[in-house]
């Protein structure tokens, strides 16, 4: 392995190497995000719309402002987002039982299908490049990843993950 690549020299990056890694990032994000892209082109939705049906299959029941929290978008371009998916059958809206000015979002089953398909192609790319890297570059993967995050986004994606 050149020195480029070790661990040690990994304290102490130059330009380049960060330029290159900034550069792998985009790329595996083109990468990470083409099959669904091809999806969502065929039925005229955006990234925008694959976003919000995953986080809301992801937590059930999410409030529209916590949504709204985790995509970091505006209130006009998620309400935007939520009506065509909501109009289209994709998404339930229901009024919250403790505040009623609360809308708690839930995919239908339609939804829940679209969302599936849309990362299916995405787990089986995530567990393909883990199982090549292999369980210590995947813990430093995710350390990198969680370290790029300020720490509200740090705090909204734990939250997540602990349900």
């Amino acid at each position: 392995m050149s020195e480029n690549h070790t661990g040690e020299s990994l304290l102490f990056l130059t330009d380049e190497q960060l330029r290159q890694g900034i550069e792998a990032v985009f790329f595996a994000y083109r990468g990470f995000t083409a099959a669904p892209d091809q999806i969502l082109e065929g039925i005229s939705y955006g990234r925008a719309h694959h976003r919000a049906l995953h986080f809301i299959g992801r937590s059930p029941g999410m409030n529209v402002n916590r949504l709204l929290a985790i995509l970091g978008v505006t209130k006009q371009s998620l309400n935007r987002v939520l009506r065509t998916l909501i109009a289209d059958g994709l998404v339930e809206s229901r009024i919250g039982k403790a505040d009623k000015r609360e809308r708690h979002l839930y995919l239908t089953e339609e939804g829940a299908a679209l969302e599936s398909r849309l990362s299916e192609a995405q787990r089986a790319q995530m567990r393909a490049a883990y199982r090549k890297a292999g369980p210590e570059a995947v813990a430093g993967f995710r350390q990198v990843l969680e370290a790029m995050m300020d720490p509200e986004l740090r705090r909204l994606y734990t939250a997540l993950r602990e349900g």
